[in-house]
């Protein structure tokens, strides 16, 4: 009955919309009361989840995993991975008594036996709660910070402590880089430790709200996460706040965040919302304190879970929340600063296709060059619902932009996908047909091994001219589509990073309309069901979509991505599905990726750009900090220097004056790049404008590219751009 009643609710969502990963925490309200540990224990309606879900895994998931003692090892690592991500509460006797039930876990599931799980957390609790008496009894402790040592904050490759004596050498050193942190940061004495005190009493006190529910999302996850990184359970409160984010009806800063090493991580930042709008919040920051209103106190938030941190950055739209960051340029041994949001929803018109056009060369070499950004796949689906002729949709936005493009002459289009995370697979398929005749577009194979084929069959197309795709690391799923559809149809040039590699499809099922009982909410599966290929057969899964110019921004692309998550599903591939190319028209891609190679190595713009990825990434890959507060200082200083060094290259070579000595970039509020419009420098964008351009005269008949190409004037794009809304 249970099988007969999913697949039916499976058929009419499966390839609707193509739903965006959510990293959700366990929720605790921040005035939620303490939970008795008698009360910490599973519940009936836990244990019929239980049910439903090992049932569904088993027999629509795409991968169909056993459930076997190989599986049960990894969720038992899973689970005490995240409830002790640094290592710094349980011993190496609490893992060693766990590993009993190492490979009990899937008889544990099958039955709904989710006591050992329970017991194993308060464990965990009790350890929190002793360990957090001795951190704040530091505080009260001198510390030399002459003393040259080192403190090691990421510990995934750590050892456990074996004592009490080793864990009090690590906190010893933890407390003392909390307090270097917060000295580096202007903190007086008194404000360094109340800071830390509310910081290590926070931990205790939300430890101790983790409630019955809390725990089992907890646990299903570690299960969920060890089969496929998309595959996730949301508890009823998750739920809702799920559903609220999907709809866009949430009143926030249009960030997606998740939980790193105690830390909230921006996980990336939403197009049109509050946050890109303003600028001031980028991917990969680190969110460390929130105060409310211009003059609210900034609460410290470090080692708050992400449900905590969500709940106090929403809030009335119109209103400000202050934000305490740690920049990603600055690394985590970096001083932080405090920028200001305004809250707003997001609508659908801030998410909207724009346009622009980039003028490259000078008298007869002269070009237009128009740009369509297209930051989500987007369709108002209530708008079409109801009736509405002139409902908003990535097609139909497109289409018009392009003849509005046409009106001014460009002689070629960019589509800009960078940092668009898809959207609506029937999006997807039409704005591909905006730039094929007809013909499919993706292939989408079910858990069963049926294909499905996704086509475009609207004879015509809306552009014939030069075309070229511009992605980056980000840009996902939908998005990955189309570039894939044009790639394999010849129709363009794709340019910039490989793509991100998601590369499969989830469905959300509502475990209650499953339950004979009906009794207590049960919450909701989302489980990945299905797999994109590509029409010439291989997946966007895992490898992305490979440029045919990859611009050497793309770093250690295998560590981004799907690439870098655990247990993502391989590449593969099928048959490929019966599709006729455009041609081989740009067939002189390797003498313009010699012109780009070229032409970026002596770019100083450029160059500065990789540099600054290149700081990231070290950044990004550091283990450990020194304790020696002259050391850190010394290279906070350094690292304020190179950042200004690296804008000033940008500056100089847009023809501005550069930055003062005085200006710190790491420390600004923001405002020190909003200046003049004329600084908002898209250096990528420009060296993708150049070698479209130099395919455009690779394309005119009697024109060749020759060496003097390489030596046209970097760009008066920056200054003749302009841009153009959806009305």
């Amino acid at each position: 009955m249970i099988s007969k009643r999913l697949e039916r609710h499976m058929r009419p969502v499966f390839a609707v919309f193509i739903v965006a990963a959510a990293l959700c925490g366990a929720h605790a309200n921040a005035i939620a009361p303490i939970i008795s540990k008698d009360e910490l224990a599973p519940r009936a309606e836990h244990k019929r989840a239980t049910r439903l879900i090992t049932h569904f895994i088993a027999n629509y998931h795409y991968k169909k995993p056993p459930l076997d003692d190989e599986l049960s090892e990894k969720i038992l690592d899973r689970y005490i991975e995240m409830i002790d991500p640094t290592k710094s509460y349980l011993l190496r006797a609490d893992i060693d008594e766990f590993a009993v039930h190492a490979q009990m876990l899937d008889d544990y599931l099958r039955q709904s036996n989710l006591r050992p799980m329970y017991d194993m957390y308060l464990r965990y609790r009790e350890r929190v709660e002793a360990r957090i008496v001795v951190a704040i009894a530091m505080l009260d402790h001198p510390f030399d910070f002459n003393r040259d040592e080192i403190f090691m904050f990421d510990r995934k490759d750590a050892e456990w402590a074996v004592d009490d004596k080793e864990l009090d050498e690590l906190w010893r050193k933890r407390v003392k880089n909390d307090i270097l942190s917060l000295r580096i940061a202007g903190k007086d004495p008194d404000e360094i430790k109340n800071t830390l005190l509310k910081r290590y009493e926070g931990i205790s006190r939300r430890t101790g709200q983790v409630n019955s529910e809390d725990v089992y999302q907890i646990y299903i996850n570690a299960f969920t996460m060890s089969i496929d990184p998309h595959t996730a359970y949301f508890s009823p409160r998750t739920s809702e706040n799920f559903k609220i984010r999907m709809s866009l009806s949430l009143e926030g800063i249009g960030a997606v965040l998740q939980t790193e090493n105690e830390h909230t991580l921006v996980r990336e930042i939403v197009p049109g919302g509050p946050a890109d709008k303003g600028g001031k919040l980028h991917a990969d920051d680190r969110i460390i304190g929130i105060g409310q209103g211009e003059d609210g106190e900034i609460i410290d938030v470090v080692g708050w879970r992400l449900d905590n941190v969500v709940d106090l950055i929403r809030g009335k739209k119109g209103t400000i929340v202050k934000l305490g960051i740690l920049p990603k340029k600055s690394g985590l041994d970096g001083p932080g600063k405090v920028i200001s949001i305004e809250r707003n929803t997001i609508k659908l018109e801030e998410q909207a296709a724009k346009s622009s056009t980039l003028d490259t060369g000078n008298g007869p070499n002269a070009l237009r060059i128009g740009v369509i950004d297209v930051p989500t796949f987007y369709m108002d689906f209530e708008a079409r619902t109801r009736g509405d002729e002139d409902y908003r949709s990535t097609t139909r936005d497109v289409r018009q932009l392009i003849a509005e493009l046409d009106q001014e002459a460009i002689d070629a289009l960019i589509i800009d996908l960078r940092g668009n995370g898809g959207g609506s697979l029937s999006e997807a398929t039409d704005l591909t047909g905006l730039f094929i005749d007809t013909g499919p577009v993706v292939q989408v194979r079910n858990s069963q091994g049926r294909v499905q084929l996704e086509r475009d069959r609207d004879r015509g197309v809306a552009y014939s001219g030069p075309l070229a795709v511009l992605v980056d690391r980000n840009s996902a799923s939908a998005s990955e589509i189309f570039a894939g559809a044009i790639q394999d149809y010849r129709r363009g040039i794709i340019l910039g990073e490989p793509t991100f590699g998601k590369g499969t499809v989830q469905n959300l099922v509502d475990l209650n309309r499953f339950d004979d009982t009906m009794n207590g909410k049960l919450g909701q599966l989302k489980a990945t069901i299905a797999q994109f290929f590509r029409v010439a057969g291989g997946s966007t899964q895992h490898k992305g979509v490979i440029p045919d110019i990859t611009f050497v921004t793309a770093l250690r692309s295998n560590d981004h991505g799907e690439r870098a998550l655990r247990n993502a599903l391989p590449w593969d591939h099928i048959a490929a599905a019966r599709f006729t190319p455009v041609g081989n028209k740009y067939g002189g891609v390797e003498m313009l990726r010699r012109l780009h190679e070229s032409r970026v190595a002596e770019d100083p713009a450029f160059q500065a750009i990789l540099a600054q990825e290149a700081a990231i990434e070290v950044a990004r890959e550091r283990q450990e900090v020194s304790l020696l507060f002259e050391s850190r200082k010394a290279e906070y200083e350094k690292n304020k220097r190179e950042q200004r060094e690296r804008e000033n290259q940008i500056r100089i070579a847009h023809g501005l004056e550069p930055l003062a000595e005085d200006t710190d970039l790491l420390e600004d509020n923001g405002d020190t790049a909003e200046k003049d419009d004329d600084e908002d420098f898209d250096v990528v964008l420009d060296e993708a404008s150049l070698i479209v351009a130099d395919m455009v005269r690779s394309l005119t008949p009697g024109n060749r590219l020759v060496d003097a190409d390489l030596k046209e004037p970097m760009l008066s794009a920056t200054k003749s751009r302009t841009k153009a809304l959806v009305d």
